[in-house]
């Protein structure tokens, strides 16, 4: 493990648990200052430490002023030094190293491969202090025959690579004695793969391969969706390429404003949402598009929102086909639009509980009828660019299911409903009853809803995005920028698999930053995953040191056991 130089932010944040984290760091006192340990690394006092004293751990760490993270995060590369100067290459492993390895690729076919060739070289020059020759061609001949280097190409590029790939970011690793071929199915498949490679290097902590390694690996979602840690609409570049690095290859861009800017129903409708979308800042379409064309770079698509309250009437059906050929004509690599009921509802905003069935049929029909115009006339111009229609706001609770079935009995052919993932979920807890009321990691889900409502989509062979928090919580611990319950985490992780999902939006008010559980939710988003105790050792490994994994794994176990009794 390299030795580590924490501020008091990266140490609260690295070390996952306090003082129980802090016990496990080299070079932190063991357990805290002035506490003395048996030898089951308890204190005599049956384990009560002093938070005076783990403060005083803190005190002795450099200051960190506001938003210094902020500029980090949006302004220093992205690739740092990680490799440990004690590792050593094993028996069963390569080593890519200085003088005469090489990144062999075709050439300006692609600006995603091109981009992501460069960067795997610069995370080895950064990261592994290795430096290797770029060998871009025009043909690769027979690369079977290269040594000493790592082949990057697609499966039309690789003749013989790639036989099992099926679709977009799918890849397949080979590692040999003498070469590392990357096969993607796509460019997209191209830059996953190479990214995994530099995962693997970032838990081994050096230019270090399996000499056998050969994976296959299928994405299991078509897009992975997420918002900014950063702030309204701020997605600098370094935050794109982290986002590409843990596989996200989505953005929502932004909420609660229409990407031309328009404010029809901000400064003209009375009701209660609208006056909330009244004082959200103004959208700049210039900025907009820029976003578009920077994320585009890395493989990322842009998703937006669109904000209208139908009215039902033949004048105001009119005005949301303009606004939406407007959006389109001005936009048209949008990939989706997410139509929030916070921001897209019809006459009056709620959740309606309470409300009799007639009522709340048909609002969700006439809800289902503006989808369709947004859908229509989005697909007159691309029938590639996603509606997703969430009915976030109607009561989720199990008593409700056949109400949120007919949401999606109601929906037009060609949308993919965005489920809200556990919201809903009833549960006991040592007698006490009660259903999550929003975004929470104390129950895996699906909600009891959201099952029926997937059961429906099957029936009607739609696709299923759900918004899934998948590294920290939403409605708990919003302050944290990840919430560490790796076991509870995986578990959702399999959920989401054994339901099929095909796309998520992995957080909502919170974000994303880089951290230790979003690169452990990024290996599970692939097929040929390793198992989580394997991943989680490795990660503790890397850390906190070898000699501190079952410690690591236990606590992480504890506080996964523990936030299941979170009502």
């Amino acid at each position: 493990m390299s030795s580590k130089n924490f501020t008091r932010r990266a140490f609260i944040e690295k070390t996952t648990a306090g003082i129980a984290g802090a016990a496990m760091i080299p070079g932190v006192t063991s357990g805290t200052a002035g506490i003395v340990q048996n030898k089951s690394g308890f204190s005599p006092d049956g384990g009560k430490f002093s938070s005076r004293s783990f403060s005083s751990e803190v005190e002795r760490l450099p200051p960190e002023d506001l938003y210094d993270y902020h500029k980090r995060l949006s302004s220093e590369p992205v690739h740092i030094f990680r490799r440990d100067p004690k590792a050593v290459k094993g028996d069963d492993e390569i080593a890519i190293s200085d003088g005469g390895w090489k990144i062999f690729w075709i050439k300006d076919t692609s600006a995603i491969t091109d981009n992501s060739v460069k960067d795997f070289a610069d995370y080895l020059a950064v990261s592994q202090n290795v430096k290797v020759d770029l060998k871009g061609a025009v043909s690769f001949g027979r690369w079977q025959d290269l040594d000493n280097t790592v082949v990057v190409g697609t499966v039309d590029q690789l003749p013989g690579c790639g036989a099992g790939l099926k679709g977009s970011k799918d890849y397949e690793l080979k590692v040999t004695s003498r070469r590392v071929v990357v096969c993607g199915y796509d460019d997209l498949g191209v830059m996953h793969g190479l990214f995994n490679l530099e995962s693997r290097m970032n838990l081994r902590e050096g230019p270090f391969l399996p000499s056998d390694l050969h994976s296959v690996r299928h994405s299991l979602y078509d897009r992975r969706i997420v918002l900014s840690w950063m702030g309204w609409m701020e997605f600098q570049d370094p935050l794109l390429c982290h986002l590409a690095h843990y596989g996200f290859d989505g953005i929502f861009a932004s909420v609660y404003t229409n990407p031309n800017g328009d404010r029809t129903t901000a400064e003209n409708s009375t009701d209660f949402y609208a006056r909330l979308m009244y004082r959200v800042r103004h959208q700049d379409p210039q900025r907009v598009r820029e976003l578009i064309d920077r994320a585009s770079k890395y493989g990322i698509k842009v998703y937006a929102p669109i904000i209208w309250q139908y009215l039902g009437t033949k004048e105001d059906e009119e005005g949301l086909r303009k606004l939406v050929r407007d959006i389109v004509n001005d936009f048209p690599d949008i990939k989706g639009y997410i139509l929030l009921t916070e921001g897209f509802w019809y006459k009056k905003w709620g959740g309606h509980h309470g409300a009799d069935k007639s009522y709340i049929e048909d609002w969700a029909r006439n809800w289902a009828r503006a989808v369709e115009v947004v859908t229509r006339e989005c697909h007159k111009t691309d029938p590639s660019i996603e509606i997703l229609p969430w009915e976030y706001n109607i009561d989720f609770r199990a008593s409700n299911v056949d109400v949120k079935r007919y949401f999606i009995q109601q929906l037009p052919d060609r949308t993919i409903p965005l489920l809200t993932w556990e919201n809903g979920k009833s549960f006991e807890i040592d007698g006490m009853t009660g259903f999550l009321r929003d975004y929470s990691i104390s129950q895996v889900g699906p909600a009891e809803v959201t099952e029926a409502q997937i059961e429906e989509c099957r029936r009607r062979g739609m696709k299923v995005y759900t918004n899934s928090d998948t590294f920290l919580c939403g409605g708990q611990f919003q302050t944290l920028s990840y919430s560490p319950f790796p076991y509870q985490w995986y578990k959702r992780y399999r959920a989401l698999e054994k339901f099929r999902v095909n796309g998520t939006l992995e957080s909502w008010s919170a974000g994303f930053t880089p951290n230790i559980m979003s690169e452990f939710r990024s290996w599970y988003c692939w097929s040929d995953y390793p198992q989580a105790d394997d991943l989680l050792g490795a990660i503790s490994d890397r850390n906190f040191g070898a000699g501190s994994r079952d410690k690591v794994l236990k606590a992480w176990d504890y506080f996964s056991q523990a936030v299941r009794f979170i009502p």
